[in-house]
């Protein structure tokens, strides 16, 4: 893959005792988890938050939910009139965001709001525009779960790593940190899963600086309600080739 030849990784400081991290939340038929993950996200152990939910029109009272208990907890409420995917909500979620760290987390309960601070120190610390947490890497517990999802998860992140000449070992983890600056400095396409290897290669061709961390990790089962599926991992094989020869 072809690369600038200019760095635009940037060199800007972010003052770790006076920084507001956003939280952005895409949900779609969540109603069993949302409140709880809502309440582990405002006691997560950073202080200044904004939380930005955007519900992809759920269909199983989940935004009844969210008017009449959750809409006053958090900062923002955004709602899709039709369903449209994960990737659009993302897209919606990053376009409302003002903090200086942008945060995606999933409504379900695999992610765990109180690793926040492990996800946001490289970008304080290390001047990393971009942080990926890896269930991969790490001495973190994980519920064991579906054996080929984690061959599924491998053989992209190896194949998007060879588009990108980075050396991720988790490219479609949930939770990614971002200098907010950084990603609306992009343009993204997708609707659906396929927006994790997007955001990935279109980084990467920018020059920006990737760090990795380990966190924990509870998957959840189908009949839980997980919903990635078959079709999702080739639409992300083919967003790994489609974005490694588009222009950013």
């Amino acid at each position: 893959m072809s690369k600038p030849k200019d760095s635009l990784a940037t060199t800007a400081v972010i003052d770790p005792k006076n920084y507001t991290l956003t939280v952005v939340i895409p949900c779609y038929n969540e109603v069993s988890t949302l409140r709880e993950l809502v309440d582990r996200v405002i006691n997560s152990p950073i202080e200044r938050k904004e939380i930005i939910i955007v519900d992809d029109c759920s269909q199983d009272g989940t935004r009844a939910l969210i008017e009449q208990d959750i809409a006053p907890l958090v900062s923002k409420v955004l709602y899709h009139p039709v369903n449209r995917g994960k990737g659009a909500a993302l897209r919606t979620g990053f376009a409302a965001a003002t903090g200086e760290i942008v945060l995606v987390q999933d409504a379900d309960l695999e992610y765990d709001p109180v690793e926040y601070p492990r996800l946001v120190a490289p970008i304080l610390y290390k001047r990393a525009d971009v942080v990926y947490g890896s269930r991969f890497s790490g001495g973190e517990a994980h519920r064991v779960v579906y054996f080929w999802h984690m061959v599924a998860n491998r053989v992209l992140t190896l194949l998007s790593n060879i588009f990108t000449d980075l050396n991720l070992t988790d490219m479609e983890t949930c939770y990614k940190a971002f200098r907010r600056e950084v990603i609306q400095s992009i343009t993204l396409e997708e609707e659906r899963f396929g927006i994790e290897p997007e955001m990935t290669v279109k980084l990467a061709k920018k020059r920006y600086i990737f760090f990795e961390v380990g966190i924990s990790y509870c998957g959840r089962t189908y009949e839980e309600g997980k919903k990635i599926g078959l079709k999702d991992a080739f639409r992300a094989l083919y967003a790994i080739i489609k974005y490694s020869f588009k222009r950013v």
